[in-house]
């Protein structure tokens, strides 16, 4: 029924303007014209993220997106480390460090949070 349909992440944050900082200027994410007050809309490779205001922003503890970024992962680290994006550590079984990036076999992983504290994460694909 939906396995041929498009699907999109959608993400609750506190304050419109914050996020459109974040997800246009520090994410670099192309924003796509919005019709509805408080409601953003990016397009991210293929894909859309949808940014909406909510009381319940940030609520969500696990990851609410994630990039597909290859082997550019340490670069997108350090760039986005130079744009004031702070890494999440986790410890995880069977699962190493190598600075901000989590280590499990050829999976490499790192994990950050907007401002309103939706967990997002890049991955080596």
């Amino acid at each position: 029924m939906l396995g041929d349909k498009e699907a999109f992440a959608t993400i609750a944050v506190k304050s419109i303007e914050t996020a459109e900082k974040f997800y246009a200027g520090t994410l670099g994410l192309k924003q796509l014209p919005s019709k509805e007050r408080g409601v953003l809309s990016y397009q991210s490779g293929k894909s859309t993220i949808l940014v909406y205001e909510s009381q319940f922003a940030g609520t969500n503890k696990a990851t609410a997106a994630t990039w597909v970024v290859g082997d550019d992962i340490e670069r997108i680290v350090q760039a986005l480390k130079a744009k004031g994006v702070a890494f999440e550590k986790y410890d995880f079984p069977n699962t190493t460090r190598e600075g901000d990036v989590h280590v499990a076999g050829n999976n490499r992983v790192a994990w950050f949070k907007d401002p309103d504290g939706n967990i997002l994460s890049i991955v080596n694909g």
